[in-house]
Formats: C-alpha cells, sequence, structure tokens
C-alpha cells in the first residue's frame, strides 16, 4: 500500500467546505479558523498558514505521531486511552463528527487483519463506542499496520490535507492554477522543520500519549 493512498481528500474541515452549515466554524476555534472568512486568495493563504500553527503542527501530527507509536509497540490500551483523551481536546470539538466518520470509514480497511490482534481490540473498542476512531489516531495506526515509513506518512499528511484545500477553496475562488501551485510549494516547504522539531520533542522524557 502506497503512503500517498491512505488520506485522499478527506480532512474534517475539508469535509465541512462542502456544506453551507459546516462553513461557520464557532464556538472553541479561533475565528482565523472559520471557513466562511475564506472569501480569497489572500484569505486561504491566511488560513492555511492559521491552520497549520494552530492545529496541524501543534495537535495532528502530534496525535498521528503517537497514535503509531502505540500501535507499533502494540500498546493498543494506550492507544485507547489517548483515543479518549482526543474526545476532550476543545480545538477538535466543532469537526469531531466529521473526524470520526472519516477515521470510522478508514478503519474498515483495516479489518480483514486479523492477525493483529491488538488492532482488533482497537476496533472493538470503536465498535463498542469505547473509542472513536479519529481520523489522526487511525491514519498512524495505518502507518505502523503496513509498516510504512512513518517521516513520509507525515509529510504525506501535511502535503495531501494542505493540498486538498487548496483544491477546495479554489472550486469557487477560481484562482489561477500557478498560483495555487506556488502557495503549495511554499507551505509544504515549512513541513520538513515541523517534523524535525516533532521529532527531536520525542525524546522527552514525558510518556507517549500523556497530553496534545
Amino acid at each position: 500500500m502506497e503512503v500517498e493512498n491512505l488520506l485522499g481528500d478527506f480532512h474534517p474541515l475539508i469535509d465541512q467546505m462542502g456544506s453551507p452549515g459546516g462553513l461557520k466554524l464557532a464556538g472553541s476555534v479561533n475565528a482565523s479558523l472559520r471557513l466562511d472568512h475564506v472569501g480569497n486568495f489572500a484569505d486561504l493563504e491566511k488560513f492555511l498558514k492559521n491552520y497549520m500553527a494552530q492545529l496541524l503542527a501543534p495537535v495532528e501530527l502530534p496525535l498521528i505521531f503517537k497514535a503509531h507509536g502505540h500501535a507499533s509497540r502494540n500498546e493498543f490500551c494506550e492507544l485507547i486511552s489517548l483515543d479518549q483523551q482526543v474526545a476532550r481536546e476543545a480545538r477538535l470539538e466543532v469537526f469531531a463528527t466529521a473526524s470520526q466518520r472519516i477515521g470510522q470509514f478508514q478503519l474498515q480497511r483495516l479489518r480483514p487483519l486479523r492477525d493483529q490482534r491488538g488492532l482488533q481490540r482497537y476496533i472493538r473498542a470503536v465498535d463498542s463506542g469505547e473509542a472513536n476512531a479519529w481520523h489522526t489516531l487511525v491514519y498512524g495506526i495505518t502507518l505502523a499496520s503496513f509498516s510504512l515509513p512513518l517521516r513520509q506518512g507525515l509529510q504525506n499528511y501535511g502535503q495531501q490535507t494542505l493540498s486538498g484545500f487548496i483544491r477546495s477553496a479554489n472550486r469557487t475562488l477560481h484562482a489561477e492554477e500557478k498560483n495555487c501551485e506556488l502557495l503549495l510549494q511554499e507551505l509544504s516547504a515549512e513541513l520538513p522543520a515541523i517534523l524535525d522539531q516533532l521529532l527531536a520533542d520525542s525524546f522527552s522524557i514525558q510518556p507517549p500519549g500523556t497530553s496534545l
């Protein structure tokens, strides 16, 4: 399985772009991450930079990293605990339903792996309502289950998500393709430094999964 095939275009925020009701993010999400404020190309660029700073780098990539680590070490009790902890993360509350729907869809692809007992335990926890199948956790589990390179998977998640935002927004913005490509290249160029910091932080003495 190729890393590029794991995510597709389905990020919870991208998913909500298709719904007028879903565009009006409020509550615990910073106003700079409201999709209904994206009215032109400059707004899109600002939104994506805020997304990277407020969600991608501090929340989503670390969650993928932690889920991958737990799954690789067959620590599925810890993974279920992390899943429950994500439910208390205020920044993710507004698109929780979309995240779980996407995660459960992705989890279906892992159900045939009957020989992975820890994975099957997590699936049973999702089926029983004990766990939620957040899309970030399922993505990390998938990387581990198929022994795919972690750094490549993290890079791919960031790039595909940014690309998906740009494509979805440009259906109404109608920006020049060249400008969209340049924006994606500019933002993608920041990912290696973000990943370097994430991997460096993994050597902390703090136990995996204790905080977001």
